[in-house]
């Protein structure tokens, strides 16, 4: 059998093919994706530089490359790292939005509760007023400075 040693990590591929995975690479890695969606993967990678899967797996050192950025950053472009940022904000903004409106609702309950007492008591003062032999009742009196006439 013949080949590359295990340890070898010589690209395979033309320096024509080198340079449109490299290409390929940074263009994905900045965010800026011409074929594909952009997500990072080695579909994509292969994609976006027009070549085949078996030709980008011959570049032996790009894709080494790709993996080490990979292991450090992690697969998610700076788009979707923005997207999930935004994400969470909305999420925490929401949380904040929904424990106030329970706040509100609880304390309209509370003035739900405190009005129907209040109609409450004043029906049975006014029942007590009814049922009370005099049957004259004195008005109340505005309040404020008397004006004379």
């Amino acid at each position: 059998m013949t080949g590359p040693a295990a340890g070898n990590l010589e690209d395979q591929v033309s320096p024509k093919t080198a340079a449109a995975l490299r290409a390929a690479m940074t263009r994905l890695l900045e965010g800026r994706p011409q074929r594909t969606d952009g997500r990072l993967t080695k579909e994509n990678l292969y994609k976006e530089a027009q070549v085949s899967r078996a030709t980008m797996n011959r570049g032996k050192a790009i894709l080494a490359e790709w993996d080490a950025h990979l292991a450090v950053h992690g697969k998610t472009t700076s788009g979707e790292a923005k997207r999930d940022a935004t994400i969470a904000d909305l999420k925490k903004r929401l949380t904040k939005k929904t424990q106030e409106c329970t706040l509100l609702e609880n304390k309209l309950k509370a003035a739900h509760t405190a009005i129907a007492a209040l109609f409450h008591d004043n029906e049975a003062l006014r029942q007590q007023l009814g049922r009370q032999d005099s049957a004259a009742v004195t008005p109340i009196r505005p309040r404020g400075p008397r004006q004379r006439h």
